[in-house]
């Protein structure tokens, strides 16, 4: 009997200190109204119910939970990377109506008009220094600085006669 006990006490002290330890580990998203879309002022709480990023700072928050970054939508309509304290780390690469897939761990983002690749803890991984960039695919990205876009009335492409490939390490593969 006191042995079950023991085990008990240690199992109930052990999720208990994983739990109490994971309080700052991480902040949840919020937002004022019924429905989270668009528009809905949203911030950033954490787990004590504290306001870390308050309402408004930012005209939409994308990301649900913010552990390392969260992908914001600034008033300008510009997405960015953030830290836990509202530091802007990055600008992310707009894909259709909303920030670029993650693929493969990775995803596009933007610095003085050139793209370059962030990984899913907010850590730039290959610099921004390419004028057209593609997702990550079979460990490799299609990536140009001779490009043009061209675009009809909702969407565009890009088209260039210098494609190159390149690897998570930023490196050409020939």
């Amino acid at each position: 009997m006191n042995r079950k006990r023991l085990i008990l006490f240690l199992y109930l002290t052990i999720t208990i200190s994983g739990f109490s330890q994971s309080k700052e580990d991480y902040l949840l998203k919020v937002f004022k109204g019924k429905f989270d879309q668009v528009g809905v002022e949203s911030g950033y709480m954490n787990l004590k119910g504290d306001t870390i990023i308050p309402f408004g700072k930012y005209y939409y928050c994308y990301t649900d939970t913010l552990k390392n970054f969260a992908i914001v939508l600034k008033n300008k309509g510009q997405l960015i990377g953030i830290d836990r304290n509202g530091n802007e780390l990055f600008e992310v690469f707009w894909f259709d109506n909303g920030p670029d897939n993650i693929t493969e761990g990775l995803f596009r983002i933007k610095k003085n008009g050139k793209i370059g690749y962030s990984d899913t803890n907010g850590k730039i991984v290959i610099e921004p220094q390419f004028d057209c960039a593609f997702p990550f695919e079979n460990g490799k990205a299609k990536v140009s600085n001779d490009c043009k876009t061209i675009s009809d009335t909702e969407h565009s492409k890009w088209i260039s006669e210098k494609w190159k490939y390149i690897g998570r390490n930023g490196q050409q593969i020939k």
